[in-house]
């Protein structure tokens, strides 16, 4: 019985220091993915289209905003000859353009956010089909993505920076 549990031990000691030394020759590789999104031409393109929307968006509540201001020196122009009655319209007036402003302000926020997301995703996606086709055809076991910050150390000598040849893949020089 105790030969058997000391045989048990030797075998799963054994297993373990295969397993182990297995997992260490393998092939590992880093990428910085912010890096390589950077490259890409269809972010110089993403920025110049987000650029004109925020143009776009600026404009329009740009509008609002002078029709405010104009309502606000209508108002300062005759509050002093204005009847009671007159000044609660002209200050409803000036209360509504001004929550018409604010809501349209947070909805172009927003709006805003999801066209940059719309525009994002593909450019992400492309990138990680490139990094995943490099880090098949480069027979990487893990490629660890140092934008995600979560690396501490890495030994240079031991690990691939992909950037080089994902670059290639995508046609960047």
């Amino acid at each position: 019985y105790i030969i058997m549990k000391k045989l048990i031990k030797l075998t799963l000691v054994a297993v373990l220091l295969l397993s182990s030394t297995s997992l260490f020759a393998q092939k590992m590789g880093r990428i910085n993915s912010q890096e390589l999104i950077s490259l890409m031409p269809e972010t110089a393109q993403m920025q110049t289209d987000l650029q004109a929307y925020a143009t776009e968006l600026n404009a329009q509540i740009e509008e609002v905003q002078v029709e405010l201001n104009n309502a606000i020196n209508d108002f300062q122009k005759k509050q002093a000859t204005m009847k009671d009655l007159e000044r609660q319209v002209a200050e409803k007036n000036l209360n509504d353009i001004n929550t018409r402003l604010e809501q349209f302000r947070q909805v172009a926020s927003e709006d805003f956010s999801k066209k940059q997301q719309e525009l994002f995703t593909p450019i992400q996606e492309k990138a990680m089909a490139a990094i995943e086709k490099v880090s098949k055809a480069g027979g990487y076991a893990v490629v660890i993505d140092l934008a995600a910050g979560s690396m501490i150390y890495i030994d240079e000598a031991q690990v691939t920076d992909l950037l080089p040849a994902v670059k290639a893949e995508l046609g960047i020089k």
